[in-house]
């Protein structure tokens, strides 16, 4: 697979979100797990998680400790896989999501993930969700802290806006090597972070980038004339579309199915025509 990169770490250009995995309308375990292993063979190298991937308030970091056990039973090379995790969400077991950015609330969710990871240091550490109770300096200043302290190895933003971003990297001493925010054809707002992204050289995780799960099987307009055109899916031509924006998109795309990751990891593979794009947002 096409490679890109998270700081000094090279990764397949597709990654796994494994979101779905853990929330409502999850699979079974035994699915969720080929549906990793599927993706490990197909040359994805990156899988995002989150500690508050889950349902109940008794699971958190469902998503974590399943990611590790389909790595553990793995028999494939796992040494390039790149596990990035989140913390500043919580799911109160309500069905909703609810922040919390507080120092002491990401130091401690650092070790819980560190556990059920089964890792000494962490690839990739993401503050999930500006919290407005918070300052952000202070929410930032705990994930460098974590950094100095090497209980993770990388460092990253997620949902936040261009002055967040540049402030994130002056905090961390021009540590911050990614910005996980939501883009898609449906989802366009995100443009001003992906072009920052793309002129500081961080790189952008796109999250839902297929427009989301009750969206990502009803793509249609330009990307399933250009899916046509190649004999494709629409859910490949937009992962395409998604990499022609910069060579600093890596677009995370949620599964629960074998089949279905194992078509995104062929996105990279399909190059877009001019005529091509000039359909597309």
């Amino acid at each position: 697979m096409e490679t890109r990169r998270i700081g000094d770490t090279t990764v397949g250009a597709i990654g796994l979100g494994g979101m779905p995995m853990s929330i409502e309308g999850r699979p079974d375990e035994e699915r969720s797990v080929r549906t990793i292993h599927a993706a490990l063979d197909a040359g994805i190298t990156l899988i995002d998680t989150a500690d508050s991937y889950h349902i109940h308030a008794d699971e958190v970091g469902h998503n974590e400790a399943l990611i590790a056990r389909a790595l553990a039973t793995y028999g494939g090379d796992k040494s390039s896989v790149l596990v990035a995790t989140k913390a500043g969400h919580l799911r109160p077991g309500d069905g909703s999501w609810t922040v919390d950015g507080s120092p002491s609330y990401i130091f401690e969710a650092c070790e819980e993930s560190l556990k059920r990871l089964g890792v000494d240091a962490i690839d990739l550490y993401q503050y999930h969700r500006p919290d407005p109770r918070v300052p952000w300096a202070d929410s930032i200043g705990a994930i460098r802290d974590l950094l100095d302290a090497g209980k993770i190895r990388m460092a990253g933003v997620s949902n936040a806006n261009p002055g967040q971003i540049l402030e994130a990297r002056e905090i961390l001493g021009g540590r911050l090597v990614s910005v996980q925010n939501q883009f898609s054809p449906s989802f366009l707002s995100s443009a001003p972070e992906l072009s920052l992204c793309d002129e500081l050289g961080i790189a952008f995780l796109s999250w839902s980038p297929l427009g989301g799960i009750r969206r990502a099987g009803s793509l249609g307009g330009g990307f399933a004339t250009v899916a046509t055109r190649h004999g494709v899916s629409p859910q490949r031509v937009c992962l395409a579309w998604h990499l022609a924006k910069s060579p600093v998109v890596i677009p995370i795309p949620g599964a629960s199915r074998p089949d279905t990751i194992v078509d995104s990891a062929l996105a990279p593979k399909l190059t877009l025509t001019a005529d091509d794009l000039a359909l597309l947002p």
